[in-house]
């Protein structure tokens, strides 16, 4: 009997080593591992996106014209003429190219934009804007951007806000059952380009 007291009272001593050694390994308790992760989930939920990942879409009598892009922030920059360079080809947004999906063929100003999806660029100047369709719609930036590879280029006249635009913006506003415009609006300068949905 009182061996077994002895074996008894070492298991209890040795079970207390054990937490002992334990503790020391991992100091800080599960829950309190579980609450840092919950705050990191946290800040990182309310962390602030600088150009956020948008689009804009309409119906123009039998036409389906999606726009997806970035839309950057001005952020007490200068954009046209400063981080945007005047007379340099641009994706009109942040990261991914601008592109521009149709399900009918279009018409601007006389040009036929036949249904399809487009990289939508341009290249800003201080009196006009060169807007252009190109084939290769899926590229980051303009770093692939090929000339030889549009399909479209108009000649365009900014308009000049009295107001800034903070975030880049895109609007296709219909005119009529079968007529419509797009639009960009960013910092101090909209531009915008009417079409006609060809049957």
């Amino acid at each position: 009997m009182k061996n077994l007291f002895y074996i008894f009272l070492a298991l209890i001593l040795f079970s207390c080593k054990e937490n002992k050694n334990t503790d020391l390994k991992d100091p800080a308790p599960a829950h309190s591992n579980h609450k840092d992760n919950m705050i990191e989930s946290e800040k990182g939920s309310v962390k602030k996106i600088l150009s956020p990942h948008t689009a804009a879409m309409a119906m123009i009598g039998e036409a389906h014209i999606h726009i997806d892009y970035s839309s950057p922030g001005v952020r007490d920059r200068i954009i046209f003429g400063g981080l945007v360079g005047y007379g340099q080809v641009w994706q009109a947004g942040a990261h991914k190219a601008t592109w521009i999906e149709t399900n009918k063929d279009l018409e601007f100003d006389g040009q036929l934009l036949k249904a399809g999806k487009y990289g939508f660029f341009t290249i800003p100047g201080k009196s006009d804007w060169t807007i252009i369709f190109n084939s290769n719609w899926d590229q980051h930036g303009k770093d692939e951007y090929d000339e030889k590879d549009d399909v479209l280029r108009l000649k365009i006249i900014p308009e000049v806000m009295d107001d800034v635009k903070e975030h880049l913006e895109y609007q296709i506003t219909k005119t009529n059952l079968t007529e419509g415009s797009i639009s960009l609006s960013w910092e101090k300068v909209r531009i915008s380009f009417p079409f006609v949905v060809k049957p």
